[in-house]
């Protein structure tokens, strides 16, 4: 967290950006380095933060939240961690919202959602990750639909089956499960999607009017729209914040930085090439890390107080571990926990939302396909 000491018996309004309005300026501690006056105290600054003080130097502190106070007393000593921001809860509170929507609708006399999955391959983790979405539609009242062809299929063969699914009325979202295998066209592939079917929110036009001002597309890539979602509701402030993007790969880095520029903050996109790495995370308020590589955001990269928001899933060899091996993030979240304000973990953060998103982009078709929703 930020340190400030102030002088000060009263404080003002909190302004955003760790400024505050008051007649003297605060001085900013080196992580609590504090200084020998008896009448200062220390105040924990982060974005979307409130904060109260009083005479006897005990600071209240509503963030995010979470209330905590701190006193007098042993201050230099006191810690805090990161507030986890849990994502399986915020998604499953999601995902009992689009299973009220779903039984609304076949009340009232429409059919199910329907979802199209296709795979192509057997790749492993692309077959997990298909069962869990066939899984979800299922507990939420959904129709699912899969289709599996095999790793040789021709080009012809793949967009074959997208145009059959496009005429298909049972059919509201199509869901092309990537990577492909080598030698198939995923662009021309995800062209192929009709735009009110494309749930994923890959089509080029749903992309061209995520990155226009004024402009919004029918549905937004589910991963980062989890992101933003995780951040709302966590109560973080967007607007007028700095937000760094690690990455910027077309599924999650570019899409998300194109989400934060909506919402007015001022972002910066890096990745594993950009110069001086660490200082830039450490410019921000928010961070976005989708940079695949595990643990690679240290703690002394992280800005105190900032909200971290791990993209990352990567396995890594852990022979104290049962399977000997475990998840990990982009970030190394032991150490970033102790310095961020709040932080998700992995698993149990991002993950569950892409899904969750994911059902509530079908919903949102099968309303755009019965007219209860403009195209």
């Amino acid at each position: 967290m930020l340190c400030l000491i102030l002088e000060k018996d009263t404080l003002s309004d909190y302004v955003p950006q760790y400024a505050i309005s008051m007649n003297s300026s605060p001085v900013l501690c080196d992580i609590c380095q504090l200084p020998s006056r008896e009448n200062s105290a220390i105040i924990m600054l982060a974005t979307g933060m409130q904060t109260k003080y009083c005479r006897q130097a005990a600071v209240t502190i509503v963030w995010l939240g979470l209330l905590v106070d701190l006193k007098k007393t042993n201050l230099k000593e006191k810690q805090m961690t990161a507030q986890i921001i849990d994502g399986k809860a915020i998604a499953d509170e999601l995902r009992k919202e689009v299973a009220e929507e779903v039984a609304r609708m076949t009340a009232a006399g429409l059919p199910k959602p329907g979802l199209a999955t296709v795979l192509v391959g057997e790749n492993p983790a692309s077959q997990v990750y298909v069962s869990m979405k066939q899984k979800a539609c299922d507990q939420l009242g959904m129709e699912s639909f899969g289709f599996k062809l095999p790793a040789d299929a021709s080009q012809s063969q793949v967009e074959g089956l997208v145009k059959e699914l496009n005429a298909d009325p049972r059919v509201n979202g199509i869901l092309v499960q990537l990577p492909l295998p080598s030698g198939l066209d995923e662009e021309a592939v995800l062209n192929s999607i009709s735009l009110e079917k494309d749930v994923d929110g890959f089509h080029p036009i749903n992309i061209g009017r995520l990155a226009q001002k004024g402009r919004e597309p029918l549905f937004v890539p589910c991963t980062p729209d989890g992101c933003i979602y995780l951040l709302d509701k966590t109560g973080v402030q967007l607007k007028g914040a700095n937000a760094v993007v690690l990455g910027r790969s077309n599924i999650v880095g570019m899409p998300v930085a194109l989400l934060l520029v909506k919402r007015d903050a001022t972002v910066t996109i890096c990745h594993s090439r950009s110069k001086d790495l660490p200082g830039i995370v450490r410019s921000a308020d928010v961070l976005i890390a989708a940079v695949g590589r595990p643990e690679m955001v240290r703690g002394d990269w992280i800005k105190p107080g900032a909200v971290v928001i791990d993209v990352g899933v990567n396995r890594i060899d852990d022979p104290s571990h049962p399977k000997g091996s475990r998840l990990v993030g982009d970030v190394a979240f032991d150490e970033a926990k102790e310095v961020a304000g709040a932080i998700t973990p992995v698993p149990g953060g991002v993950g569950p939302m892409t899904i969750a998103m994911l059902m509530r982009n079908t919903m949102r078709a099968a309303k755009i396909a019965a007219g209860k929703v403009p195209a």
